[in-house]
């Protein structure tokens, strides 16, 4: 018999459909469940002890829900925060989002990194110890910026930002001592992948751009390996804590990554 329990995907907004697609592309015949705790958006500005105890919270009542095979936490922020209290909770697969550090270190030919994430990411000690980890060698820059997020939410609904809002965003990076070597940017929200052309192109000089989504479908696809899948699996479903006004615009977008129908948890 084929087993026909999704891969479910959390974020506080749509900024986790970067994580989607690569494990979507990866694991054609996976059921998706995408989750956006729109009720709590922005995660970026909020305090650690709220994201420690909505997180692991909504995904207990979201595993008895959807009854995943295995659940991502899309989000960087949650990720840094819950993501111990979330394993310990739930007796199934969890898989984390961190930012692409040791990539990004591999990448780098002038020594120096950009993490550009939310407030709340880019402050974690955990950034710290990746840095320390993976980029000992490095100078590591870090910003955080609320208004990417908006952005990437924005242009999901089809208002692409202006090159010139992008501009002043990745001056956090660029305006800082070390800055004009800076030849790798993290991405370190799942958001600002939805962004990657528009910051490429705004950014002052070729610069790469790295995310963990591919990592991520990797260990997706390790984790779930010989498992079976449905031959033609339901069609995707997009799940929101809360249906804004923007609801309509969001649509075309999610069906785009295989999301059909739109619900209220």
């Amino acid at each position: 018999m084929t087993d026909a329990r999704p891969l479910l995907f959390f974020d506080s907004g749509v900024g986790g459909l970067s994580v989607l697609a690569p494990a979507a592309k990866l694991l054609p015949r996976a059921p998706l469940v995408y989750v956006a705790d729109s009720a709590g958006f922005p995660y970026g500005t909020r305090s650690e002890a709220e994201i420690a105890a909505r997180v692991p919270a909504l995904l207990g009542r979201l595993a008895e829900r959807f009854n995943p095979r295995l659940i991502v936490i899309a989000c960087n922020t949650a990720s840094t925060i819950a993501l111990p209290a979330v394993r310990a909770a739930l007796d199934l697969p969890i898989v984390g989002t961190v930012p692409a550090i040791k990539p990004a270190a591999l990448l780098s030919e002038t020594r120096v990194i950009g993490v550009l994430g939310t407030d709340a990411t880019v402050r974690q000690p955990y950034v710290d110890d990746l840095a320390a980890r993976f980029a000992g060698d490095c100078t590591v820059l870090r910003h955080g910026s609320a208004e990417l997020v908006e952005m990437a939410e924005a242009k999901l609904a089809g208002t692409v930002p202006g090159p010139a809002r992008l501009r002043g965003v990745l001056d956090g990076l660029f305006a800082q001592p070390g800055g004009d070597r800076l030849d790798v940017i993290v991405n370190a929200c799942t958001h600002f992948p939805l962004l990657e052309a528009e910051l490429a192109a705004a950014a002052p000089r070729p610069v790469r751009f790295v995310d963990g989504g591919p990592g991520i479908a990797r260990r997706i696809a390790y984790l779930t390996e010989g498992q079976q899948w449905p031959e033609h699996p339901a069609p995707g479903r997009a799940v929101f804590t809360a249906l804004g006004p923007n609801m309509q615009a969001l649509a075309p977008a999610l069906a785009r990554y295989g999301l059909a129908s739109v619900e209220q948890l």
